[in-house]
């Protein structure tokens, strides 16, 4: 029986619910799991694994912008970053110190791993997606992930293999030589399971991601969603709002939703409005959702890459959330494909369980 130490980023709660299906495989094979996490990423993981034991372990400050400059923001949030990441290396320290672990798991955190203990980390981002002006940058970004990678046994990616089924497209393509003989595409990895339930909801909408952003988005949404006189449901994404839900003819609107309920709405949903972040991409994926419309958030450049490369594979319409007119929107995401059929995440989490994890345990 292993002892496993699993640490997701808690920027936002995309890298904590992917590591549900993992943890499940590990309790399922009868290990013992330690979850170091923070905020909403440590609550989330409580709420689905009360049983388990947890560190209150920080991660990296990072700012949000009400406009599309986000990147300049970001950048200047390093000094902090560098600072935090310092100080998880210390408490990293402490927690070894203080536990047997017979592997480590680190969901895109820098200072999670050990010299001595085997250390996987998880990222569909090995290569990073800047403005053209900035190639360099992008360029000089391979080599840092690089410099991280080595810290690492293997660095496995919840994305398909480089080629036609890749979720990802560049952000997932191993290309430094630190990189290479690490990378293990693990295929699509998410908490959420498709059920067996009537189709019913014509459409559901998704707003979610970083303040002020998701408000943002809701006020530009909210009325058109309405207009639309269909039945048609709201997720607002907002954990801190308790007012209770609403209905306005046929539109419900839900100020936040449980994991359970999330799960049972996109499973009903005919067609998908939401976010193009790469969580709610790999949802999408899993329940086979062939008619959904993006809206990437302004000045995150994983979302606008990501939109353009669905756009460019004619898989999901896209829309900037300045632009939107959803009767059109929808009309024209109609003419889409969708993402393609792919290995789902039972089935992948079982094959990384035996190929990369059981090794070590």
């Amino acid at each position: 029986m292993g002892n496993v130490l699993v640490s997701p980023l808690n920027w936002g709660l995309g890298h904590a619910t992917r590591d549900i299906p993992l943890i499940r495989a590990l309790l399922a094979h009868n290990h013992d799991v330690t979850i170091a996490a923070h905020g909403n990423a440590l609550a989330a993981l409580r709420e689905e694994f009360p049983d388990l034991s947890y560190v209150e372990f920080a991660d990296y400050p990072i700012w949000y912008s009400g406009n599309r400059y986000f990147l300049p923001k970001f950048v200047a949030s390093f000094p902090l970053i560098i600072k935090a990441l310092s100080n998880e290396r210390k408490q990293m320290a402490h927690i070894l110190e203080k536990d047997n672990f017979d592997l480590i798991i680190s969901d895109n955190r820098l200072g999670v791993y050990s010299e001595k203990i085997p250390s996987v980390f998880i990222s569909h981002q090995l290569h990073n997606h800047l403005p053209w002006v900035l190639w360099p940058l992008e360029l000089a970004a391979i080599e840092m992930n690089a410099y991280v990678h080595e810290k690492y046994r293997h660095v496995v990616v919840p994305d398909n293999p480089p080629g036609p089924l890749s979720l990802a497209g560049k952000l997932s393509r191993a290309e430094a030589d630190a990189t290479l003989p690490r990378a293990y595409y693990a295929g699509i990895l998410t908490s959420m399971r498709r059920r067996e339930v009537r189709q019913d909801l014509e459409y559901l909408v998704m707003v979610s991601g970083p303040e002020p952003q998701r408000t943002l988005l809701e006020e530009i949404l909210l009325p058109q969603v309405q207009a639309l006189d269909v039945a048609c449901t709201v997720l607002l994404g907002s954990p801190a709002n308790r007012a209770k839900r609403v209905t306005h003819g046929t539109c419900t609107v839900i100020p936040y939703a449980s994991t359970e309920e999330k799960e049972i709405l996109m499973n009903r949903a005919q067609f998908i409005i939401s976010r193009s972040g790469y969580t709610s991409v790999m949802e999408i994926a899993e329940l086979n959702k062939n008619k959904v419309l993006f809206i990437p958030t302004p000045g995150q450049t994983e979302q606008e890459y990501l939109s353009w490369y669905y756009e460019k594979k004619h898989w999901v319409k896209s829309v900037s959330q300045y632009e939107i007119n959803l009767p059109n929107d929808i009309e024209s995401a109609s003419h889409y494909s969708g993402l393609p059929e792919m290995p789902k995440t039972a089935e992948n989490v079982e094959r990384l369980y035996h190929e990369i994890f059981a090794q070590y345990l």
